[in-house]
């Protein structure tokens, strides 16, 4: 039996939350999958995730969510995190960090009768060029979570929250043929490296985010750039223009747990707008 997932990159703002909200109709129609999952901590306002904004991407029809560095940034989101069976936090952060480590889903059988394979999904922050949360390394920490998981073989879905490609490699590197994929985010920036490693591990550097392109990295370019040539604070306001939902679907094997194969979804249009 095979299963297919989309993961979705990092939703920047209202116009990122729109999007997938627009996008899941097609995403469902076009790509068939069993679960949808995304990292929404860029969601409110493009730093941090609110219990309203966590509601409404569930209600869109996203199966789980991830968050990053910005974990913390919406304080309010904790009680979420403590509760939610769907939303986890990066997994090496201190041991008295809130939130889960890791999430088991279920994917969802026909008719909705008996049990579907779990697919169990974890994330974890770089430390190359990423300062803004003390975090344990991730190579180990990742190990210790996954001698952790309550069955054997369990299908894993691993995201790198990491600055630096060669981290994000690495770790796809080292835990190949162990999960399922090993998916980057966090950059914003879509790569052109999707592939099957040799031991069966699905990976891409980074999935780019869903949200507006026509900025930097989502941010207003006239802020951005006068902050950058002058040195003089600017509020970094989320863009607007040219709206796309990018990810990936990959679809797994569950009698090995081993991805069979991975492609770029990128949904682009003025449609995502709402218009």
């Amino acid at each position: 039996m095979k299963i297919r997932l989309v993961m979705l990159g990092d939703i920047v703002g209202t116009p990122g939350v729109q999007a997938v909200m627009l996008a899941m109709p097609k995403i469902r129609e076009e790509y068939r999958p069993d679960l949808v999952l995304a990292n929404a901590e860029n969601a409110a306002n493009g730093s941090g995730l609110t219990a309203n904004l966590y509601k409404k991407l569930c209600d869109a029809g996203v199966h789980g969510m991830t968050l990053g560095d910005h974990v913390y940034r919406k304080k309010q989101i904790v009680t979420t995190l403590e509760s939610a069976d769907n939303l986890i936090r990066p997994l090496n952060l201190p041991a008295g960090a809130k939130g889960k480590t890791w999430m088991r889903l279920e994917v969802p059988t026909e008719g909705g009768h008996g049990n579907g394979p779990r697919v169990y999904v974890m994330t974890v922050l770089g430390r190359v060029f990423m300062s803004a949360l003390p975090v344990d390394e991730p190579f180990a920490a990742v190990d210790r979570v996954l001698a952790s998981l309550p069955e054997k073989n369990p299908i894993v879905i691993l995201e790198v929250h990491a600055e630096a490609t060669s981290e994000k490699i690495a770790l796809a590197r080292y835990f190949d043929g162990r999960v399922a994929a090993v998916l980057g985010t966090h950059t914003h920036v879509p790569t052109a490296d999707a592939r099957v490693l040799p031991k069966g591990t699905a990976t891409i550097t980074d999935l780019g985010m869903s949200g507006p392109y026509d900025s930097v990295l989502g941010r207003d370019v006239s802020a951005v750039v006068k902050h950058m040539t002058t040195g003089m604070p600017e509020p970094f306001d989320v863009a607007t223009d040219d709206v796309r939902v990018c990810g990936v679907v990959v679809e797994i094997e569950t009698t090995t747990g081993k991805a069979v194969s991975i492609e770029r979804v990128e949904l682009a249009g003025e449609w995502l707008k709402g218009r």
